[in-house]
C-alpha cells in the first residue's frame, strides 16, 4: 500500500511532523510520500487561505498521485478534500473529517483545540459542514501570536494542555481533537495527563486511509462524486487539465 501526504500549507518544518506522526501509524508494508505545497502560506487560518491551500493540494495530488493507492490532505479543515475526491479514482482522506469520525465514536461532545483565534470561525464552518456542529462543545484556541509555526508545541505545549483541561472540566467534551498539522504528535505525548481520549488528526487520517483501501470500493459513476464532466480548460497545469477537464492535451506542434 503507497499513500500520499500533502501539506496544502508551505511549511516544511510542518511536513517533517507530519511525517514523523504519520510513520507511527503506518502498517508494515506501507509507503508514505510526502509532499509540502509549493506555494502558499505559512499555515491556514481564514477562508481566503483554505481555497489556497485547496488549490495546491489539488495541483501536488494531479501531479502525483499516480501509483498511490490514497491520499491525505495533512491540514485542520481539509482544504480541497472533497474536490480532490471528484476528480481522483482513489480514496482520499483529510485529518478534519477522520479525526470527527473517530471523535464520535468515542464520546457524545468533543472539543477542538487549536493554534489561532482567527482560526475558529473557518474551523467552525468546516465541523458544521459535516454534519457535526451539534456534538461540538468547544473550540479552544491560543490567543497570542505564534513566533514559529514548526515550534508551536514547544513555544505553547504547556498552554495547550491548559486549553485543553479546560475544554473538558467546564465545556463537558467527552473527547479532546489537538488541532491542525503543527500539532501532530502532540496528543500522543499529553494523552496520559488529560483525563479524556485525545484525538490527532494526522493518526486518525493515516489509519482511515489504510482502512479505505482494504475496503476496496470502486469509484463511483453516477452521484455528485461521479467524475466531472469533460470542458475546456485554461492556465491550469498539464496535470489538472487531464483531471478536471477531462480532456487529453493537445500538442502545441500538432
Amino acid at each position: 500500500m503507497k499513500l500520499l501526504v500533502i501539506n496544502p500549507n508551505i511549511s516544511t518544518d510542518v511536513t517533517a511532523l507530519i511525517e514523523r506522526e504519520a510513520r507511527r501509524s503506518t502498517r508494515p508494508g506501507t509507503e508514505l510520500s510526502m509532499a509540502t505545497a509549493p506555494f502558499g502560506v505559512a499555515y491556514i487560518e481564514t477562508r481566503a487561505e483554505a481555497q489556497i491551500g485547496g488549490y495546491a493540494a489539488m495541483q501536488v495530488a494531479a501531479e502525483r498521485y499516480a501509483g498511490h493507492d490514497a491520499v491525505v490532505v495533512a491540514a485542520f479543515g481539509d482544504p480541497g478534500l472533497t474536490a480532490l475526491r471528484e476528480i481522483l479514482p482513489i480514496p482520499v482522506v483529510g485529518m478534519t473529517e477522520a479525526a470527527l469520525v473517530s471523535a464520535c465514536q468515542q464520546g457524545s461532545r468533543f472539543s477542538v483545540i487549536a493554534i489561532s483565534q482567527r482560526i475558529q470561525a473557518w474551523y467552525r464552518e468546516t465541523i458544521a459542514g459535516y454534519g457535526f456542529a451539534d456534538r461540538l462543545a468547544s473550540i479552544r484556541a491560543l490567543d497570542e501570536p505564534l513566533a514559529h509555526i514548526g515550534r508551536v508545541q514547544e513555544d505553547q505545549g504547556e498552554r495547550l494542555v491548559a486549553l485543553a483541561e479546560r475544554a473538558v472540566a467546564d465545556d463537558g467534551a467527552d473527547v479532546l481533537i489537538l488541532a491542525g498539522a503543527p500539532l501532530a504528535g502532540l496528543a500522543r505525548s499529553v494523552a496520559e495527563r488529560l483525563p479524556v481520549p485525545a484525538l490527532d488528526g494526522v493518526t486518525c487520517a493515516l489509519h482511515q486511509a489504510q482502512a479505505m483501501v482494504n475496503l476496496a470500493t470502486t469509484p463511483p459513476t453516477a452521484g455528485s462524486f461521479a467524475a466531472p464532466p469533460t470542458k475546456g480548460c485554461h492556465g491550469l497545469s498539464e496535470a489538472l487539465t487531464r483531471l478536471v477537464g477531462r480532456q487529453p492535451l493537445v500538442s502545441q506542434n500538432a
